[in-house]
């Protein structure tokens, strides 16, 4: 697994003290983006919490996630979350080490007691000392947060005081993308009460079950106010891959509201699902890939707007218009640019290659934000995408009609479409038939067929 390292510099550790104030939370920036371009440790936030304990909690749970493996658990992952303040809201977000858990917190408005939030992105300083402290809040006294440094601070400090060297694989860029577009084709499928939630989340494992991979996929279904098992993929059930990946929201149960579950449409095949727990002026999301041993990464859902050159073109048009909305509409940004909806999404897809937008389920819409990764290092590492583009470089796709032969190796593969759809004799497509996008055959064959360069980026 090709692996870098990302090296992140914070002015000093975050750290939770006692102020004239009361408590007082500050969290460190290392590295971001933001409307005046690059800076070392950019400030997002400084006022008060609307519902301290919460946000603590909620904080928490993000931590985890950023330092858990739930497949492989033995190796060790660990990435500080990153933050984005959108102008109205907090972001923080993370993936797990095994790329198979995506978890966001955003602190809306009302949890920010009112106050405005700067623009830009960046890495915060999560530590074990910080989460030991931040675990003791217990109370609802008065917590102020600052995210980013004091002014003082960044004039007085030579340079930074606190480093650190975290391995970044690229399966967790990909599964960043990848976690986005499964994201935008869910839908509502239920929603609990305070209660209820409880009631569910609490009796799911908290550990694999013995004899996992015989089940199959687990799927729950709406009734009756709640949430019951089922042994099939009915009409409006959602995949529950995993269940002990969901043990994290029980940190934030006793001030949950309702919790609300998406997931696309049911087909029988095991699927990604989110689980949105609903806090005072918050909403903490975990979104599940289909097992708990296949990450995001090799979902293949990004793969077709890879695949195209207008997407490329139109995704550089579009990224001038994010100006760091919290809300990106399609059909918004298709007026402004002149564009069709479809290829907005594409190109929207294409940016959240490079960590430049996600998707947010409860407005259902983009946001941007800008993770501070090489653009188009997850595209150049994608195997599917790479291995199709040396296919189409060495020539190896002959089209006739709507069948094409594709050689790779002393092998002939037959590939067949029909509008969206298509079909392939390979190993690949026989294993997923087109539920983890098109094997490298059938993209090689739609490069070809759009006129698409060998070389290309996210530009």
């Amino acid at each position: 697994m090709t692996r870098s390292v990302q090296a992140l510099a914070y002015a000093r550790p975050s750290s939770l003290e006692s102020s004239q104030v009361g408590p007082s939370l500050g969290l460190e920036t290392s590295g971001g983006l933001t409307p005046r371009g690059a800076e070392a440790h950019p400030r997002f936030f400084a006022g008060f919490l609307s519902d301290p304990r919460t946000a603590a909690r909620g904080l928490l749970v993000v931590a985890d996630v950023a330092a858990a493996r739930y497949y492989q658990r033995t190796l060790h992952a660990s990435l500080d979350p990153v933050v984005t303040g959108n102008g109205d809201r907090l972001r923080f977000e993370s993936f797990s080490g095994c790329c198979g858990v995506y978890a966001r917190l955003d602190v809306l408005q009302e949890g920010l007691d009112g106050r405005e939030t700067g623009h830009g992105t960046t890495n915060v300083d999560v530590n074990p000392p910080l989460r030991e402290a931040l675990s003791r809040i217990t109370a609802d006294d008065p917590l102020h947060l600052r995210v980013g440094p004091e002014e003082m601070a960044v004039t007085t400090l030579d340079g930074p005081v606190v480093e650190k060297k975290v391995p970044l694989p690229d399966r967790w860029l990909r599964g960043f993308a990848e976690a986005q577009v499964a994201s935008a084709g869910f839908d509502l499928r239920a929603e609990l009460t305070a209660a209820q939630a409880v009631a569910f989340l609490r009796s799911l494992p908290r550990s694999p079950s013995s004899g996992r991979a015989a089940q199959g996929a687990r799927w729950v279904l709406a009734s009756g106010g709640s949430l019951r098992p089922t042994t099939r993929a009915v009409p409006g059930a959602v995949c529950l891959p995993g269940p002990e990946r969901l043990v994290a929201l029980q940190r934030v149960l006793r001030d949950a509201t309702a919790l609300r579950v998406y997931g696309p449409v049911a087909d029988g095949a095991a699927a990604a699902s989110a689980w949105e727990v609903v806090l005072p002026g918050m909403r903490l999301t975990l979104t599940l890939s289909p097992d708990s041993s296949r990450g995001f990464s090799g979902e293949g859902g990004v793969l077709e707007a890879l695949a195209t050159d207008d997407a490329a073109a139109d995704a550089e048009l579009v990224s001038v218009l994010l100006a760091w909305e919290p809300r990106i509409e399609p059909a918004s940004l298709a007026e402004q640019s002149g564009l069709g909806v479809e290829r907005v999404r594409a190109a929207l897809t294409r940016l959240g290659t490079a960590g430049r937008v996600g998707y947010d389920l409860a407005d259902a819409a983009y946001f941007h934000r800008e993770l501070p990764y090489d653009a188009d290092r997850a595209e150049r590492h994608n195997p599917r995408l790479v291995a199709a583009r040396r296919l189409v470089g060495e020539g190896a796709v002959s089209l006739d009609g709507a069948r094409a032969t594709v050689a790779s190796g002393d092998r002939r593969y037959q590939v067949r479409e029909s509008g969206s759809a298509f079909t392939c004799t390979c190993q690949w497509w026989a294993d997923y038939r087109g539920r983890r996008g098109p094997c490298k055959h059938a993209l090689a064959v739609r490069m070809v067929r759009r006129g698409a360069t060998v070389a290309g980026g996210v530009r």
